[in-house]
């Protein structure tokens, strides 16, 4: 069945700014346009679509504008240094405060450990794995490090 994100389309002000944000990020130009770019997410196999537009400022709604891309849990361990190299801020997600970021996500029936950020434009990203919890065990909201714990 589904293997993993075909694609995901988002709205962008200046394209120069935002093909240097997703290369920081590590993804490949697979097709550049004047008005849209595509990134590999993984090649061959999925990519982002970045599409110029002036109503980049519409209201915020998370199905129009997130993308999550899966990571490896030792990966995500790393990842607020990475983004900090690469000077991108981690940003609050769900109001839970946390300078440790990543996130546990209590969600059931499959709970995952998450990291968030934003692009030029404010489209939130994430960074997010699956975690294996016992279904049986009910918690909130936590810091990864205190879940590890």
């Amino acid at each position: 069945m589904i293997k993993g994100l075909y694609e995901a389309h988002l709205p962008i002000s200046d394209l120069a700014v935002s093909i240097d944000f997703y290369s920081r990020l590590g993804l490949e130009v697979a097709h550049h346009g004047d008005a849209v770019t595509f990134f590999w997410i993984e090649k061959g196999k999925s990519w982002l679509g970045l599409w110029v537009t002036d109503k980049v400022e519409t209201p915020y709604h998370p199905s129009l504008r997130h993308i999550a891309f899966h990571v490896e849990l030792d990966d995500l361990l790393e990842a607020r240094d990475w983004l900090s190299k690469r000077n991108i801020d981690v940003k609050t997600a769900f109001n839970f405060r946390s300078e440790q970021q990543p996130i546990v996500l209590p969600n059931h029936p499959q709970s995952h450990a998450a990291i968030y950020f934003n692009d030029p434009d404010r489209n939130s990203l994430e960074l997010i794995t699956p975690l294996q919890i016992d279904e049986k065990i009910d918690f909130k909201m936590m810091e990864l490090e205190d879940w590890k714990a």
